[in-house]
């Protein structure tokens, strides 16, 4: 039973929405996965999708899974690009990763039109503007 299973928290990992470039007609985002701790995680699997109202009506995007593999200690990796047209939903990103034998996993959720400039600072490892879910403890 779920009860059953040990508490195996996630620190030092977070998941960032960083802008990578930014023109007068266009803003470039991209997802990254940065990993804070001083070792490294391994067989690094990370599923995304967006789901919320978009004019009135329910919307889903369809969910993308992407391996990783392992990310190294003090670490960033991109894990997708990501479309303007659904900071409007809420977007989900469920990690899991191993240490050793042991597996972790957390959802991370970006809450409809959270991803805005008002939100952005700089992200760890990735030294640029973004929004930032998890951390160091």
């Amino acid at each position: 039973m779920k009860k059953d299973l040990p508490d195996n928290i996630v620190e030092d990992i977070s998941i960032a929405i960083v802008l990578e470039s930014e023109t007068p007609l266009e803003k470039v985002w991209n997802v990254y996965l940065v990993n804070e701790k001083n070792h490294d995680i391994n067989n690094v699997l990370v599923s995304s999708k967006g789901y919320g109202l978009k004019d009135g009506r329910e919307v889903k995007t369809t969910t993308l899974r992407h391996f990783i593999g392992d990310v190294t200690a003090q670490s960033a990796v991109k894990i997708e690009a990501i479309d303007t047209q659904v900071f409007g939903l809420t977007n989900e990103y469920w990690l899991s990763y191993y240490i050793d034998k042991t597996i972790y996993d957390k959802k991370y959720i970006f809450l409809p039109e959270s991803i805005v400039d008002e939100n952005l600072m700089k992200v760890p490892l990735v030294n640029k503007a973004g929004i930032l879910i998890g951390g160091t403890r």
